[in-house]
């Protein structure tokens, strides 16, 4: 599929990866609906992408909300081709702190709800629409690309709640590329390392290289362009389904 003349929902399109993602792909010639909660800055994210790009106000938590949405979505240039699914939130917490106070059930359910049952609700509606796709020379409608992280395959600790629903990204995306399969509708899973993205703002020059010094090289944070250049290539290599693809110059976390 090529992304030029494209329609891509991306979800936590207002800031971050997700932001980064919606400008690659509009600057290679493809239209981005970003969805994104109704008070972050997705509306001034989409005038800044021009007319290419439109915002859908979204809380992927309510289902009732990601239902309209994506119908809206589906309805402003009248089709979704490609699904990227960058919301989510990340937070620690250790399963028992020095106080003795036990991690909280509400911080593991907030991170299962947005990052993996979000995801997955965005997901299931925005297929009903890519199947009634016309296919290409290939058979091809659709292509669903999801953001997972390192963090799912080997968390560092306090991560647990945030490694659950990330591997819960990884683990579906086999069984997700074989059940889409017979519609034409790829699945793919980008697992970042350390990204240039808000979260690091707080932190000092060094408190990032303490972060980043377990990569081989680059030593240094992604950068959300270098996602949106591989959300591009997973896109239009039609051949690349049903896999994990990590993107964290060959980072390999410690356990503090």
């Amino acid at each position: 599929m090529n992304v030029a003349g494209s329609v891509a929902l991306v979800t936590g399109g207002a800031s971050g990866l997700g932001a980064g993602v919606a400008k690659g792909l509009v600057g290679a010639g493809g239209r981005v609906l970003i969805a994104d909660l109704g008070s972050s800055a997705g509306e001034q994210a989409a005038t800044d992408l021009g007319s290419a790009a439109a915002f859908v106000p979204v809380d992927v938590t309510r289902p009732d909300e990601v239902a309209f949405a994506v119908d809206a979505a589906s309805a402003v240039w009248g089709r979704i081709d490609v699904l990227v699914s960058c919301a989510g939130i990340s937070t620690g917490q250790r399963m028992l702190r020095r106080s003795g106070e036990m991690h909280t059930l509400e911080h593991f359910r907030a991170h299962i709800e947005v990052n993996l049952i979000g995801l997955f609700d965005v997901l299931r509606h925005t297929v009903k629409h890519m199947a009634t796709n016309e296919p290409d020379a290939d058979g091809e409608r659709g292509v669903i690309v999801n953001i997972g992280s390192i963090a799912g395959i080997e968390g560092q600790v306090g991560q647990m709640s945030y490694s659950a629903s990330k591997g819960g990204i990884i683990g579906m995306t086999l069984p997700l590329a074989r059940d889409l399969g017979s519609l034409g509708i790829r699945v793919v899973t980008i697992c970042p390392g350390l990204m240039d993205t808000p979260i690091l703002a707080p932190l000092s020059d060094s408190q990032i290289a303490a972060l980043t010094a377990g990569a081989v090289f680059p030593k240094r944070p992604g950068r959300p362009a270098e996602v949106a250049d591989l959300v591009r290539h997973i896109v239009e290599n039609t051949y690349l389904n049903g896999e994990v693809i990590r993107l964290d110059a060959g980072m390999r976390l410690n356990i503090s």
